[in-house]
């Protein structure tokens, strides 16, 4: 095996193990997001406060909205890589004149 597919395995397994590490040492574990966590502190701060805007649309269940969030996610990490992939194919291209 050449170095550089043993590098992606170790890599790999680096970045799996960063996955399941908090999964396995925080069983039962809320892994919630910022935004819950800064509506608590401004509950917490201000009691009485409103927001002064209202969202237009609130998806029905909590997974169509993870399903929306991972769907962003998939668009703005193809963008990133095709910009990355058109700037090395330019670098590529003018080493090699």
């Amino acid at each position: 095996m050449d170095n550089v597919k043993k590098q992606n395995r170790i890599l790999f397994l680096l970045a799996l193990a960063i996955i399941i590490a908090p999964l396995i040492l925080r069983v039962g574990a809320e892994f919630g997001g910022s935004d819950d966590q800064a509506e608590g502190v401004i509950t917490e701060l201000a009691p009485d406060y409103e927001p002064w805007a209202e969202p237009l649309w609130e998806p029905p269940s909590g997974e169509i909205e993870s399903l929306l969030f991972s769907v962003q996610v998939a668009i703005g990490a193809l963008a990133i890589g095709y910009v990355l992939g058109t700037f090395r194919e330019r670098h590529r291209n003018v080493t090699n004149r």
